[in-house]
């Protein structure tokens, strides 16, 4: 019984060492990774820390903090991320943050040049809707009417001076430019017509009777 006892007690210290030993060895493998880790993503960055990532970049690179609450990371980049534009300095280039939520990229802080979808971009804007006097076209509001190229020009109107049509030596002719038959009414309600004019000769002298 006694012997059978001091083999149980004797087995449990086995496992112990042999327990201890490998966490021995995993340990230094562990922190061997994580160090190895902390290198591979320090070998774009001129300056380090374990904590924060880049802390400085080749004048190439942009420096992009990833904020997490009050810590953040450092990442050098080639490009900014959407949402942020980059800012070259004398001393460190920067990811800077677009001041619109709505914004994808940005020019500078207040400029926008692509608008996150369900967007439109106008003059560095981004609108759920186009201002008025503009029109949508692909990602964009453009002013003008876009369909007025499937339109074409009427035929001038008689040459005319405040209702005459003789008497004074200038007049003035109209023409107006629609869209095609073919065009759906939604987009007519879009594009109004459009008209121009030019001047004209007239004859000074009415024919009798007129």
């Amino acid at each position: 019984m006694l012997r059978n006892l001091f083999l149980v007690e004797m087995h449990w210290q086995h496992l112990a060492l042999v327990s201890l030993f490998c966490q021995t060895l995993i340990l230094p493998v562990t922190a061997g990774n994580r160090s190895e880790s902390w290198r591979q993503e320090c070998r774009s960055c001129l300056e380090c820390s374990k904590e924060n990532g880049c802390l400085r970049c080749s004048e190439r690179l942009f420096l992009f903090l990833n904020r997490d609450g009050m810590s953040h990371h450092g990442s050098c980049l080639h490009s900014c991320p959407a949402g942020h534009f980059g800012l070259r300095a004398t001393d460190l280039n920067r990811c800077m943050k677009c001041k619109a939520p709505e914004c994808e990229r940005c020019f500078n802080r207040d400029f926008c040049t692509k608008c996150k979808g369900g967007f439109l971009l106008f003059k560095g804007k981004c609108f759920k809707s186009c201002p008025e006097g503009t029109f949508p076209q692909s990602t964009d509001c453009v002013e003008g009417c876009v369909f007025r190229v499937f339109g074409v020009w009427g035929e001038w109107s008689p040459c005319q001076h405040n209702g005459l049509s003789c008497g004074v030596r200038w007049g003035q002719q109209i023409r107006t430019h629609e869209l095609s038959s073919k065009t759906p009414e939604e987009t007519e309600a879009l594009c109004p017509p459009q008209t121009e004019s030019r001047k004209c000769r007239m004859k000074k002298r009415c024919p009798k009777g007129k």
